[in-house]
């Protein structure tokens, strides 16, 4: 099993104590054998969750990167970035940016977005529902063609024109595509890319897609690696204490992905 934490607040400090409260949480974590940690990409604190939009919130990949400088082995994302928030070759530059100044420890984390007070307050397009699933699949895609050093030509998409796909340097790792969401459009299926993994929410449900078990854990509950497929899996290790998935978790199983509790 591997263990990740995911740091979402930053009210215990002072902004002068903040570089050094995370540089602190983060080394601990790292020397601890935490496998990963994630932030979250927002500009103003989660309300839903209790907290005051005012609450302080760091942007996420100035953070990654600064994470990127006090820690060697522990893998980094953002937990998960909205497809609004940047143009996807530059989200792709970005990410690719992070696994190359960490050593190849980036993880590309993307949803389609939902805050929309903080997209009113900063002036952030926000369109319909239906449109940022759409646009998500195409970051999607661009991300991966950007991360084919054999592909820089352009990309066509209903809301995105890139003349060129060139990302120089190439990351070291070519990062893991992580997309999460919940309710039932996040449950629907409809992403296709292959080396993704997909999170979800069905009951508080998590499926292990390269297995098809139901783990009930997070984005970081793994046991190893599947030896049929190589794609992290569980390898069936909460199988007999959680059973699998029913038949609307099960439908996240549509790629070489692993879905879990957001």
């Amino acid at each position: 099993m591997r263990i990740g934490t995911h740091f979402m607040r930053f009210d215990s400090m002072d902004p002068a104590g903040m570089r050094t409260e995370l540089a602190d949480a983060a080394r601990y974590a790292d020397e601890g054998g935490v496998s990963w940690i994630s932030v979250m990409d927002h500009y103003f604190q989660m309300v839903h969750q209790g907290f005051p939009a005012s609450d302080p919130m760091l942007e996420a990949y100035t953070t990654l990167g600064y994470l990127a400088g006090v820690t060697e082995k522990v893998q980094l994302g953002s937990l998960v970035t909205g497809v609004t928030y940047r143009y996807p070759g530059l989200l792709a530059k970005i990410v690719a940016s992070l696994d190359v100044v960490s050593g190849g420890r980036a993880t590309y984390g993307i949803g389609a977005a939902w805050y929309d007070r903080e997209h009113a307050a900063l002036g952030v397009p926000f369109p319909e529902l239906r449109d940022r699933f759409e646009m998500l699949e195409e970051t999607v895609r661009i991300a991966r063609q950007m991360y084919d050093p054999d592909d820089n030509g352009p990309f066509e998409g209903k809301h995105f024109r890139l003349a060129e796909t060139l990302c120089s340097p190439q990351p070291l790792s070519k990062p893991e595509i992580m997309i999460g969401g919940s309710g039932r459009s996040a449950r629907s299926g409809w992403w296709r890319s292959t080396r993704t993994r997909a999170t979800c929410s069905p009951r508080r449900r998590s499926v292990c897609v390269t297995c098809s078990t139901c783990c009930a854990g997070t984005a970081t509950t793994w046991a190893g690696t599947s030896p049929t497929s190589g794609s992290r899996c569980c390898t069936g290790a909460h199988r007999s204490a959680r059973g699998t998935p029913p038949p609307s978790s099960r439908r996240c199983a549509g790629s070489r992905a692993t879905a879990s509790t957001p």
